[in-house]
């Protein structure tokens, strides 16, 4: 189990992206004062945060257009499906962040 075990600075992070990610009601504040602990430099730290909003931001604008498109009065649209939201052949999986930051 050692082998495959995370060093703490790497899971306080993925753990600080997953509680903003998933809008957990801590909030990720555990994670970020035991990163501030371990001398992370604050910006390592923005850059998770941002990277954590951004993927937290798109995954809502997704569900809202599926639900506003399932409530569109008739003709009803099609529903969005992962290949209509797909990137064109060759183009990035996800965005960049307002910031710039790549999030895959």
């Amino acid at each position: 189990m050692a082998d495959c075990a995370l060093d703490r600075v790497t899971l306080a992070m993925v753990s600080l992206a997953a509680n903003i990610a998933a809008n957990h009601p801590k909030k990720g504040l555990c994670q970020l004062e035991r990163l501030r602990s371990y001398g992370v430099p604050e910006e390592q730290i923005d850059v998770v945060v941002d990277i954590a909003r951004h993927l937290r931001d798109e995954a809502g604008q997704m569900l809202d257009h599926e639900f506003d498109t399932a409530c569109a009065p008739a003709p009803a649209q099609e529903p969005i499906t992962l290949a209509s939201v797909a990137p064109p052949d060759g183009a990035s999986c996800c965005s960049p962040t307002a910031k710039g930051n790549a999030c895959c």
